[in-house]
């Protein structure tokens, strides 16, 4: 049926079965008094453990679709099976919120490979600079005109 889990900035509905006119009443009333309670940014809808899904579903989702729209509220519909996400995309549920799976596994980022031609190390600056000549002694004034 459905299993509401709270979190920062967001309300996620765990969805299972069978999505028809004989559970959706009984969802749809769950979901909205937590909504209105809560008023989260974002409801995710998640779809994992949904086997059948009929109109009512998409009645849902266009309700939910409302009810966050009066408030400034955005839904996500996460991890359809592939036979619901083509009924979503039939109906134009798509334009009505974000369709996303989460479900799928990261992949490892790759070791970063040493570079195929090696750096040499630079020396300090210190090393490049010529070593500083003693001073003069006082009183020889150098005879460039720009020197003064």
């Amino acid at each position: 049926m459905v299993e509401l889990k709270q979190e920062p900035q967001k309300l996620t509905a765990f969805l299972s079965g069978e999505l028809d006119h004989h559970h959706a009443k009984e969802i749809r009333e769950a979901i909205d008094f937590a909504v209105r309670e809560q008023y989260p940014p974002v409801l995710i809808l998640d779809f994992k453990q949904v086997s059948f899904m009929d109109s009512s579903g998409i009645g849902l989702i266009m309700g939910r679709s409302r009810l966050l729209e009066e408030y400034g509220g955005v839904l996500e519909i996460h991890n359809p099976p592939p036979h619901i996400r083509k009924v979503l995309r039939i109906s134009g549920a798509d334009r009505l919120a974000v369709i996303r799976n989460t479900s799928r596994k990261e992949r490892p980022k790759p070791a970063q490979k040493p570079p195929a031609i090696p750096i040499p190390e630079m020396p300090e600056i210190t090393e490049l600079l010529p070593e500083t000549a003693p001073e003069k002694e006082k009183g020889t004034e150098p005879e460039h005109a720009y020197a003064q």
